[in-house]
């Protein structure tokens, strides 16, 4: 075996009681759970915003960045339900660079996973305590899911894992919604297949345990545009994309159907500058069609405190080391016009 085991990951019930969620959180927190719900079942007509830098890297920053959502959030209470993305797995395409703060803490320094996994957790923590604000993170390693089961309030299954049957296993045991990410290739029936595997139950091995799950009735589509085979941004977050999809999910016996609309990734080509335009056209097609407002529940968006991004390094305060995200003033207009248009 070529693998060098370097030191033993404690259980998440060790991690757990060396880092627990405040009790006085916890209801605030079921709350916060339960108001996501109503919005997959249709109970509250709200549209989700699930928003933040493309990876968290520095807990200062990130929370910054989390107080100025929460002051937005107060104001736009009545149309918009924001969740912060707070990604502290990165996804790499051929596995090279900064893979997210699970595995360095402080990006200049080595990898540490046992540090990363109890960093990842307070800063969740943090998000839910100091501003009311359950996160989002991406399930990039199902088995870690149990070190923040209790404080995620939204979970994503990236382009490069929807395939992966125990990403699709572990989303059916998941607690809270669980956006499946259409493949780089667009595939939509790959996505389906994934929100039905996700909404059934299951038996299967998981972290060393022979395990069911119940199903996941909120497994939901995120539509994030696509690549060509000659390595071309194949946008899916026009009007007709919109309308052709949402037949095909009609089509399938599936729960709650939803749709999240990324608007960066390919959809914008990675321009991330065009994700106002981009949301706004989505906004006006989920108006002017009746289907589209029923079954697009929101919109997730990359941004931070400064636009753009850097290399690790630079130490620009609040600006991504990673894809580029939009800068805060440009966030806060792009947020108010979406409860405008609500």
């Amino acid at each position: 075996m070529n693998i060098q085991f370097i030191k033993q990951i404690p259980s998440s019930a060790h991690i757990i009681e060396q880092i627990p969620l405040p009790e006085g959180i916890k209801k605030h927190k079921q709350k916060r759970d339960a108001d996501i719900r109503k919005i997959f079942e249709g109970k509250d007509n709200r549209l989700l915003v699930i928003i933040g830098p493309c990876s968290a890297d520095n807990e200062d920053s990130v929370c910054e960045y989390i107080g100025r959502l929460a002051k937005v959030q107060d104001k736009v209470k009545r149309e918009l339900l924001i969740i912060p993305r707070i990604y502290t797995n990165k996804p790499r395409t051929t596995g090279e660079g900064y893979k997210g703060m699970v595995h360095q803490p402080d990006p200049s320094e080595k990898t540490d996973l046992y540090e990363g996994i109890k960093a990842i957790r307070r800063l969740h923590i943090k998000a839910l305590s100091e501003f009311g604000m359950a996160a989002a993170d991406e399930m990039l390693y199902p088995e870690n899911y149990t070190y923040l089961a209790d404080v995620l309030a939204y979970n994503a299954v990236g382009a490069r894992s929807v395939e992966n049957q125990q990403h699709r296993l572990t989303a059916s045991g998941v607690a809270t919604p669980v956006g499946m990410k259409n493949p780089t290739s667009g595939d939509f029936t790959v996505m389906l297949n994934a929100i039905k595997a996700a909404q059934i139950e299951h038996n299967f091995i998981y972290n060393g345990w022979e395990v069911q799950t119940a199903g996941n009735d909120f497994a939901h589509a995120i539509l994030r545009g696509a690549i060509d085979i000659n390595g071309r941004n194949i946008p899916n977050y026009h009007y007709e994309d919109l309308i052709h999809f949402a037949r095909a999910y009609a089509e399938r016996d599936l729960k709650n159907p939803a749709i999240i609309v990324d608007t960066n990734h390919a959809n914008s080509g990675k321009l991330f500058f065009e994700q106002p335009r981009i949301a706004k056209e989505i906004m006006y097609s989920r108006n002017y069609d009746k289907t589209l407002k029923s079954i697009i529940k929101g919109l997730m968006i990359e941004s931070y405190l400064v636009e753009g991004s850097q290399n690790i390094g630079d130490n620009v305060y609040g600006k991504s080391i990673t894809d580029a995200c939009l800068g805060w003033d440009e966030t806060q207009r792009l947020l108010f016009s979406i409860a405008e248009n609500h």
